[in-house]
């Protein structure tokens, strides 16, 4: 048995940087990572679907180039060529991350596969074949969530895509059909037909993106059917059926309707769920919920004294920058010795979308619900300069505000650079700048901020 000061499990977005720091610290620390070193961030999510949402964007505006005054006869999708600049984005992205580890002082990297077998002990079945037990006082969990797959009849005995196989693509499927309309559904929704696939999106709530304001969702499925993407709400796939080497056939109900699609491809982005089944956490009596994302405190400590949970796998919000906060604070409180929790903290978000949606704070569905005495500002980006000139007009910006206060409780930005735009309102809301300070600013023209003026303005009285 090897003992360490510290156990980190899972390279990911809070465990990769917590790892380098608590060994610069001067702790005997240990990450293990059973697949790739950056976790979901770096391999599966942000930079790869990122860089393929740059290359969907550059199609998009080759097709409507025209409209600009510059015509662009003919241009084709090398699919190939997208995926290896993908490939290529990341590995650097992943090689960078471990070269920082590999050549930290204190700090040892093993890939395998975490198992507790008792006490703040657990053995790590190496990816080479061996094995490896390992102990210490600390152990931080940052093993992050996988793609959910419901169980729907016949589901299984398709070649159905997820959000991480659908990245090694080469080609661009004939018809893409998804199942679900949030972030993954709709950023990769967009992507594909934008490539040149034939996309439909199956979504069982009333609306796609419903935990948004009816407003958003509503502005967002009439930008995607713009894109002649085809948008099925209150449905859902109950049955799917594959003859070798053809089309698959799904049957959807919808109400008391049921119909059949055929479509070459099937993408299931309908949620993820954490990853804690393998680690066998009862033999160290961690406590998970009946979803099974393990339960910790406001500073993020689970039931068990120096075992901590960091990222996706405690549930709550499911971000990158919510992950690497997590690191920051429990680095802070165990090493610099603060007090620190994550009890009202900002959880500002982006769906990388065409245009964006950025979002902070509360919406007007939660403000309402509190019973807030608030106001709505409302713009539609047909009304931003800027938006304008560039030639893209889709969407609007949205905040709602304390009627005394004056302050932002929440904003929500569906537009071009709509998760910049919302940015430079949540600083606003961190720095206490009120409504009608904001309306009078003077930001430089023509940028999309400028227009946070106009905003504030439709509240005047």
């Amino acid at each position: 048995m090897k003992k360490y000061d510290v156990i980190i499990i899972g390279a990911g977005q809070a465990g990769a940087p917590l790892a380098k720091k608590l060994a610069n610290a001067g702790k005997k620390t240990v990450i293990i990572e059973k697949r790739f070193y950056g976790g979901t961030c770096v391999n599966d999510g942000c930079t790869p679907t990122k860089t393929w949402v740059a290359s969907a964007k550059a199609a998009y505006m080759a097709g409507k180039s025209t409209e600009l005054g510059v015509p662009v006869k003919r241009f084709s999708i090398n699919m190939s060529q997208i995926k290896k600049r993908k490939d290529d984005i990341v590995l650097r992205s992943r090689n960078g991350g471990l070269h920082a580890a590999e050549k930290t002082k204190n700090l040892d990297v093993i890939f395998g596969e975490a198992i507790f077998t008792g006490d703040k002990t657990l053995q790590v079945n190496l990816n080479s074949g061996k094995k490896q037990t390992l102990q210490a006082d600390l152990i931080f969990l940052n093993t992050g969530a996988s793609p959910l797959i419901p169980q729907i009849d016949g589901l299984n005995d398709i070649k159905y895509l997820t959000s991480t196989t659908i990245l090694d693509l080469d080609y661009v499927p004939e018809h893409l059909l998804i199942l679900g309309g949030n972030y993954i559904g709709l950023e990769f929704g967009q992507m594909f037909r934008r490539f040149g696939s034939k996309v439909t999106i199956l979504e069982k709530s009333a609306r796609i993106v419903s935990h948004e304001d009816e407003d958003i969702s509503a502005e967002m499925q009439n930008i995607l059917e713009a894109e002649k993407i085809t948008i099925h709400n209150n449905a859902h796939a109950t049955k799917f059926k594959q003859k070798a080497g053809g089309k698959i056939t799904v049957t959807v109900s919808a109400g008391d309707k049921e119909s059949k699609i055929k479509c070459s491809h099937v993408l299931v982005a309908v949620g993820r769920t954490p990853q804690t089944e393998a680690l066998q956490l009862q033999k160290t009596g961690v406590v998970t919920d009946e979803t099974g994302h393990i339960k910790v405190n406001n500073k993020l400590e689970t039931n068990i004294p120096g075992i901590y949970a960091l990222g996706d796998v405690k549930g709550g919000p499911a971000f990158t920058h919510i992950s690497y906060n997590d690191y920051t604070i429990v680095y802070r409180n165990i090493i610099e010795k603060q007090n620190l929790n994550i009890n009202d903290r900002p959880v500002p978000y982006c769906m990388f979308t065409d245009p964006q949606l950025g979002r902070v704070g509360i919406d007007e569905t939660e403000a309402k619900k509190l019973g807030l005495n608030y106001r709505v500002a409302k713009l539609p980006m047909a009304h931003v300069a800027r938006a304008i000139e560039t030639g893209d007009t889709r969407g609007f910006m949205k905040a709602i505000v304390d009627v005394k206060t004056k302050k932002i409780l929440g904003a929500a930005v569906l537009g071009p650079e709509g998760g910049e735009i919302m940015t430079v309102l949540q600083m606003a809301m961190e720095g206490g700048i009120t409504y009608d300070r904001i309306r009078y600013c003077v930001f430089a023209h023509p940028l999309y901020s400028e227009s946070l003026n106009n905003l504030f303005m439709t509240l005047e009285d």
